[in-house]
């Protein structure tokens, strides 16, 4: 057993705690069980899930007994926003993505050998129990005065919108499940982001009222840039865990891009980067950082984690290729279209002159404005100089039937992309 509290603390990932001193002594003397909560309000877990799920690995690793939970019940009422009602889900949606979400979440965690970790889905539990059963066993334990005092409850409460009861009692939901993990597997910790602690002491309070046991919760701090912006979103997408929905390149891309500011703390909660190490990290951050030897250490163990060894190494390959350190023509067509998707660019066909072409993917904004930069040597066609302003687009030229990459200068790039 290693002292996982002090490293967590040392990794920034503890924002509150309910007895610090009790939680130690109770780590230190462990195995202990804990469990972190996942709502399928999505097809995909994001960034911030990502820190419930490093935490749970954390802990694995030091030896405890980690459960994760798939709200598939609790995912159907959905917790409070404090600005608005929430869309329910249908049962089918909510259905679908628990099966995602389970699948999503085993990479993370070791389900095999004698400490595995233990998947489970709330609504097996909930869907037996009758409205009059949760009431007199649940509901009795807990005081609307208190309640109210949560601060997403209360923000509605105050809201000319409202609250409806269903959302209102979202607290007793996972109350209950805290109790139910601590009946089922001893579970004596619950993790959550800072914003569910309203949530997690609603459990630990239950648990103490309905067996007179003392239990524990601890939250990790909300990740925001040195803007006070809170990470994982852009432009209001989400920066999310599947390949589908954001793909292994975006994602590397999205790390290799965090802002000198933030990227020694993101270091030290996502990867597994030592004291000494990020010691040496955060000094070429102060003294080299155009190298960004931190962001392209952060972006190739936080990709690896999440989309494996073999999708990294493709990324990091797209990436030099695509600013004419590698080959093109060496990508997958998946790598090759998640590459150039985010690229500015416009339609080609076959036989269209170059300098068509670098007018059509706005690299230029006039033919004989290509004809001059194809003369300086200002241009590139899939990476390859072009020196003849006669030059066509050939079949050749097209990467797995469907891009071709143009470049002006050094850093201008655009796809040319054939009509379907």
């Amino acid at each position: 057993m290693t002292d996982i509290l002090d490293e967590l603390q040392w990794r920034g990932s503890v924002a509150q705690s309910t007895d610090e001193s009790a939680l130690r002594d109770a780590l230190a003397s462990g195995p202990i069980t804990a469990y972190c909560g996942f709502d399928p309000t999505a097809p995909s877990l994001h960034f911030g899930n990502f820190v419930q799920l490093v935490l749970l690995r954390r802990l694995q690793r030091a030896g405890h007994r980690v459960i994760c939970l798939v709200g598939g019940s609790t995912g159907l009422i959905g917790d409070p926003k404090p600005t608005s009602e929430r869309v329910l889900k249908t049962k089918d949606e909510a259905a679908a993505n628990v099966a995602r979400i389970k699948e999503l979440v085993r990479p993370f965690l070791d389900f095999d050998g004698p400490n595995a970790a233990v998947l489970v889905d709330n609504l097996d539990w909930t869907a037996p129990l009758s409205a009059l059963d949760f009431l007199r066993e649940i509901g009795k334990h807990f005081r609307v005065n208190q309640m109210i005092r949560k601060e997403a409850v209360s923000a509605r409460l105050e809201s000319q919108e409202g609250i409806s009861y269903t959302e209102f009692s979202y607290q007793l939901l996972q109350a209950l499940d805290f109790l139910h993990l601590f009946r089922e597997f001893g579970c004596t910790l619950q993790t959550g982001g800072s914003d569910q602690w309203g949530n997690l002491t609603a459990g630990v309070d239950l648990i103490h009222k309905a067996e007179g046991a003392s239990v524990h919760a601890l939250t990790t701090p909300l990740l925001t840039d040195a803007s006070g912006q809170k990470f994982g979103k852009s432009e209001g997408n989400a920066v999310w865990l599947s390949a589908d929905m954001t793909s292994p390149y975006a994602f590397y891309q999205y790390f290799l891009n965090i802002e000198d500011a933030s990227v020694v703390s993101l270091l030290k909660v996502f990867t597994d980067v030592g004291p000494e190490e990020i010691g040496d990290l955060e000094r070429q951050v102060a003294e080299e950082p155009f190298r960004r030897t931190a962001q392209r250490t952060l972006a190739a163990q936080v990709t690896t984690l999440v989309h494996g060894a073999d999708a990294t190494a493709s990324v990091q390959a797209a990436s030099e290729a695509l600013f004419g350190r590698g080959d093109l023509r060496a990508l997958d067509a998946q790598t090759l279209r998640d590459a150039t998707a985010e690229l500015p660019g416009g339609q080609v066909q076959v036989g269209d002159s170059v300098v068509d072409a670098l007018v059509a993917v706005g690299l230029v904004d006039s033919r004989n404005a290509a004809r001059r930069a194809i003369a300086e040597g200002g241009a590139s066609l899939n990476g390859v100089k072009i020196s003849d302003v006669d030059a066509v687009l050939a079949p050749a030229d097209v990467l797995h039937g469907s891009v071709v990459l143009l470049r002006r200068g050094r850093k201008s790039l655009a796809a040319g992309r054939l009509a379907c």
